[in-house]
């Protein structure tokens, strides 16, 4: 099955709606400090295996990291898992700090 890819500006619009979704940061702890994007929640792509479990399967969810490419992985991997509402935020955090939230800091 193919992943759904979601803008920023996409996911822009749902914060600012006030849409259920769950932010998974798939990033290592110390990019998570550096910039995050409110409200996510860290799970490190070699922990997600083992923590997937601390998911809910309903839940909408947008899987982040740097520039996309580990939450494509992320998002396969649950799609792959059974979660049904899986998105990738393509360009990662750092299209999100340069298209909707400038305070975000880039790296």
């Amino acid at each position: 099955m193919t992943v759904k890819q979601l803008s920023v500006t996409e996911l822009k619009q749902k914060i600012d709606q006030g849409e259920k979704i769950f932010l998974l940061d798939v990033r290592e702890p110390h990019e998570f400090r550096y910039a995050q994007i409110a409200g996510s929640v860290l799970i490190p792509l070699n922990q997600l295996p083992a923590r997937s479990s601390e998911l809910d399967k309903e839940q909408e969810t947008i899987v982040i990291c740097h520039h996309g490419m580990r939450s494509q992985q992320a998002a396969h991997y649950l799609d792959y898992a059974g979660f049904n509402k899986v998105a990738n935020l393509v360009g990662g955090i750092d299209a999100w700090s340069c298209g909707c939230d400038s305070a975000v800091p880039r790296y």
